[in-house]
């Protein structure tokens, strides 16, 4: 057998490794909470803007390559239009 020291039965509530065992994981996720807490209420995220839609719509017209999605929103829109809605030619086509 190993000569280990365990503390004894009656020994005082922190002498047991068991016990940090068990109160140490939520004493660290209330730490976490209250720093992240802390770190919310230090910097807030930034309120956004009114036009942030128009500015959006900028945006995207000054990036490169802005008609790489086009095939995918058409065929999107296509299969979202009920066959009524389409010109008489494309209705004899189907």
């Amino acid at each position: 057998m190993t000569n280990q020291k365990l503390p004894r039965p009656d020994a005082p509530w922190w002498r047991h490794p068991l016990m940090w065992m068990v109160v140490g994981g939520p004493a660290i996720v209330v730490v976490a909470a209250v720093y992240t807490a802390w770190l919310a209420m230090r910097s807030p995220d930034p309120v956004v803007e009114a036009d942030y839609y128009r500015r959006g719509i900028e945006i995207n017209r000054t990036l490169p390559g802005g008609t790489a999605l086009l095939p995918a929103q058409t065929g999107r829109n296509h299969a979202m239009t009920p066959a009524d809605d389409l010109p008489h030619a494309r209705r004899e086509a189907r």
